[in-house]
């Protein structure tokens, strides 16, 4: 399978959820807020992931969330559509969807809840990637799944030619640079924690995948034009000003209603979080208007 890597560079938003005031799927608010990303030259979009709520939706609600995508900015956007679920079977009809819509990657994380080795992991992802012909990326994330990918794993992953890399979500910018040796010149590993972008970036990462880039996509496409810009001060400037914003709002209950709060605000009404994500409380609304006023003085001066 030949690829055309450079469509996954740069910055690439994890995609929040948009619900209506039921907690439905609003296909309508998706599409407005992919519209906008794209205005502003964000590159790609990571569908129903983490940060997207996706293992808190049916795969009804999931072919919908992914088509709503494809309709606004699927022509124009790259798009990475997260299919990985509890039940390999379930992986797979997404997959097939997503092959459908013609994405232009899947991705999936490891397995959950039951004991996770190497050896099931692997069959799980191989019994993926077997099912379509797409470019499949690793969704490594320990800090949730309780699985890290090891070396040998990456590496046998790696020699299969439909997998083209890693998002790598382990806090560690040594394990990009350990995974990208592994899988070498024509393996991409995209930066995870938000905190560590540039940190990442110089560790071999091609570029960033994110939870808190909705909320403040101004402010990576900033970081990223600097990186490119060599203007490696600057970059430090704007990582050190995300990070404030990232602490801030985790002092919230929830990062993920923050975000969600955040691009209501600045952006469209995109609903509260489903359970078992926590609501924000009245203190932390207030939280957010401070927040709000930090990120547009960022935006305006760095």
């Amino acid at each position: 399978m030949t690829t055309d890597l450079s469509k996954f560079t740069g910055i690439t938003i994890a995609l929040h959820s948009c619900y209506d005031a039921e907690g439905n799927i609003a296909p309508e608010t998706y599409k407005t807020l992919c519209r906008h990303y794209d205005s502003l030259g964000i590159h790609g979009l990571y569908v129903c992931g983490s940060t997207g709520e996706g293992l808190l939706m049916n795969t009804k609600e999931r072919k919908i969330v992914l088509e709503s995508v494809m309709e606004a900015v699927g022509d124009r956007m790259t798009v990475i559509a997260h299919i990985g679920s509890l039940a390999t079977r379930d992986s797979i009809e997404l997959a097939r969807h997503a092959e459908e819509m013609k994405v232009d990657a899947i991705s999936s994380l490891p397995c959950l809840y039951y004991p996770a080795t190497d050896e099931a992991v692997e069959a799980h992802w191989n019994a993926i990637i077997d099912s379509v012909d797409l470019p499949f990326i690793i969704y490594n994330i320990p800090g949730t799944t309780h699985y890290t990918l090891t070396p040998e794993l990456c590496g046998r992953m790696a020699a299969n030619n439909h997998v083209i890399g890693v998002k790598n979500s382990s806090m560690s910018s040594y394990d990009i640079n350990r995974f990208k040796r592994i899988g070498g010149d024509n393996f991409i590993v995209f930066n995870g924690p938000d905190e560590q972008y540039l940190a990442g970036r110089m560790s071999g990462a091609v570029g960033g995948i994110g939870g808190s880039y909705g909320a403040i996509p101004e402010l990576l496409l900033k970081i990223e034009d600097y990186i490119q810009q060599k203007e490696y001060e600057k970059a430090q400037q704007v990582q050190n000003a995300i990070n404030e914003i990232i602490e801030k709002m985790y002092a919230t209950e929830s990062f993920i209603a923050a975000a969600k709060e955040i691009i209501s605000r600045r952006v469209t009404p995109v609903g509260t979080p489903r359970m078992p994500i926590l609501q924000l409380s009245e203190e932390s609304q207030r939280l957010i208007d401070g927040i709000i006023r930090y990120i547009d003085n960022a935006i305006e001066n760095l």
